[in-house]
């Protein structure tokens, strides 16, 4: 079989093929289904596969769709893993868990955002105590979340994002528009105001599958930020930190820190790879996102404003969908040969590492 058949048209296609090549491969599964449907009414959930000694106290997880169309690439890394037969001669004591979207609602429905329009990536912060505050996102919302998406409003806010650039630098544009808010719940980038589904689910589903477990290694898939079809491995933590250590000892010299500011994204509040080290403290632990790049910045927030038009403010089944869910899946989904063959060589690589580093550690 073509490895690039690894990849689907959609959500539900990624799912069959997921669940199948689980089922090939003897894999223990596990499906959580989702409250809500897709946009054809079909059936959403998270699946999980299992391989290895259910007892393991080393564990690789690999997550797809935390970022729901996001989920293209990481279930296309996953299947392509199962696939090539990667489980059947697994380090001794070492099991593999694939978690595959996270964020079903979002992956069928082509939104980055979860149903109650959260980045699920803003949203693993502690809620009792006080919200994270994003002044740059405050002063920029109605340009950055607007309420009409006609082509003068398009350009006027284009415009407008071009002037607060020049005047505070990239940098801070960056974070006012990305770095999450908590104030706005019809805007993008939203944290929200308590746990969502997606995190509740995945609290649930690693505390108990994780319990045993000594040692995690977790690989985020993730696409949008970078050059055409490179994966960038990011960690959250720094120099001075262990798991800043382990994961350099696990998946190499070449991932990027967000606390050292020299990662393709900048630190945000609530990231999953800080929610996960949090609910497992019981292990030693190192978390990689893996972020593929796809088309230029700009082109790519454009996508996510326009989508978040779409779905706040307009019809996600009405006539102007078509579009708007072609301009994000493009943004998200690097829908060529090569670059599917670059995802699938390095998703394969750094699985590898992250296995011999749970071996050897």
């Amino acid at each position: 079989m073509d490895s690039l058949d690894s990849f689907s048209a959609d959500y539900a296609e990624a799912r069959d093929k997921f669940r199948a090549a689980a089922a090939d491969e003897g894999a223990q599964t596990q499906q959580i289904p989702h409250p809500l449907t897709g946009p054809k009414g079909e059936a959403l959930a998270v699946d999980v596969a299992w391989l290895g000694p259910r007892e393991a106290e080393r564990v690789l997880v690999t997550f797809s769709a935390v970022h729901g169309v996001e989920g293209f690439c990481g279930s296309g890394a996953q299947v392509d893993w199962l696939r090539r037969g990667e489980g059947r001669d697994l380090p001794a004591g070492v099991a593999v868990m694939h978690v595959h979207a996270v964020n079903p609602h979002g992956f069928a429905w082509l939104r980055r955002m979860t149903e109650e329009n959260v980045d699920l990536n803003r949203n693993w912060i502690d809620f009792a105590a006080e919200r994270p505050r994003n002044l740059g996102y405050e002063a920029l919302a109605g340009v950055l979340s607007p309420a009409d998406w006609s082509a003068e409003t398009q350009a006027a806010t284009r415009a407008a994002l071009g002037d607060y650039g020049r005047e505070h630098g990239a940098a801070a544009l960056a974070e006012a528009a990305s770095g999450g808010q908590y104030v706005d719940p019809k805007g993008i980038f939203y944290g929200g105001q308590a746990p969502v589904w997606a995190r509740r689910t995945l609290t649930d589903l690693l505390s108990e599958r994780l319990a045993r477990a000594r040692r995690v290694a977790v690989i985020d898939f993730h696409t949008g930020l970078g050059p055409w079809g490179y994966g960038e491995p990011i960690i959250v933590e720094g120099p001075g930190d262990p798991a800043y250590e382990r994961a350099r000892n696990w998946f190499g010299a070449a991932i990027t820190s967000m606390a050292k500011g020299e990662a393709a994204i900048s630190k945000v509040s609530g990231d999953t790879l800080e929610g996960v080290p949090a609910l497992l403290g019981h292990a030693e632990t190192a978390c990689v996102a893996l972020e593929f790049g796809t088309l230029p910045g700009p082109k790519v927030l454009n996508a996510i404003r326009a989508d978040n038009w779409l779905h706040m403010h307009g019809d996600p089944l009405g006539a102007d969908a078509a579009a708007i869910k072609a301009e994000i899946r493009a943004a998200f989904f690097g829908d060529q040969p090569d670059w599917k063959g670059m995802i699938l060589g390095q998703a394969l690589a750094t699985a590898r590492q992250a296995l011999g580093g749970l071996a050897a550690a």
